[in-house]
């Protein structure tokens, strides 16, 4: 079976607290772990998305209108539905692993990592596409 869930591919959410919202794979696990025994991924997405802006808008609006809240969360395969996008996020991969979960403070500082990283990724126009809710 070829393998769908590759880090930096981009797929949406299907089930749970976050449906219809957008990830990025961070770390697959096909054969699972002791506490999880069926394949998933470790994702971060976009729980709440920059809102639109406009050329009449002030820097101070615009700057909180582009802030950007992730999350972090391991999927089962199962709730995920893939697409043909991938995100290229050098930073990420290094952020999240399996013991981040573990600890509420090294989830935090995870988040703060990530958040960053993608607001600059929304700041410099590139993936709009990413930054967008689904419509549906």
């Amino acid at each position: 079976m070829p393998r769908i869930y590759k880090p930096g591919k981009v797929a949406i959410v299907l089930q749970g607290r976050q449906a219809g919202k957008k990830v990025v794979i961070i770390k697959q696990l096909d054969e699972g772990t002791k506490e999880r025994p069926y394949p998933h991924a470790i994702v971060a997405g976009i729980e709440r998305y920059p809102l639109k802006v406009t050329k009449r808008m002030g820097s101070k609006k615009v700057a909180k209108r582009s802030k950007v809240k992730p999350f972090i969360k391991t999927v089962n395969y199962s709730h995920l539905f893939p697409t043909r996008y991938a995100l290229e996020l050098e930073g990420l991969k290094g952020v999240v692993g399996s013991e981040t979960f573990k600890e509420v403070s090294q989830r935090e500082d995870s988040k703060k990592q990530i958040k960053k990283l993608l607001e600059d990724r929304y700041t410099s126009g590139k993936n709009k596409w990413f930054f967008q809710a689904l419509r549906f």
